[in-house]
């Protein structure tokens, strides 16, 4: 299975690219951004998203702990 959300790796000030489904949805600084794009992109209950779920995210660089 292909991860449907893709978080890039931190730049110099730590913001992340964020990319659902193919379409580029925000730049995170924090991984509680990431269920807020979820939410504006439709996804329901993005608030519930298991953002360490390895089917459904793929974390380039560094995990929502960095």
């Amino acid at each position: 299975m292909v991860a449907k959300l893709i978080v890039y790796p931190p730049d110099e000030q730590g913001w992340r690219r964020v990319r659902y489904d193919g379409v580029a949805i925000g730049v995170a600084h924090w991984p509680a951004d990431i269920g807020v794009f979820l939410a504006a992109a439709g996804l329901e209950d993005a608030e519930d998203v298991d953002l360490r779920d390895p089917d459904f995210v793929e974390w380039r660089g560094a995990g929502p702990e960095a």
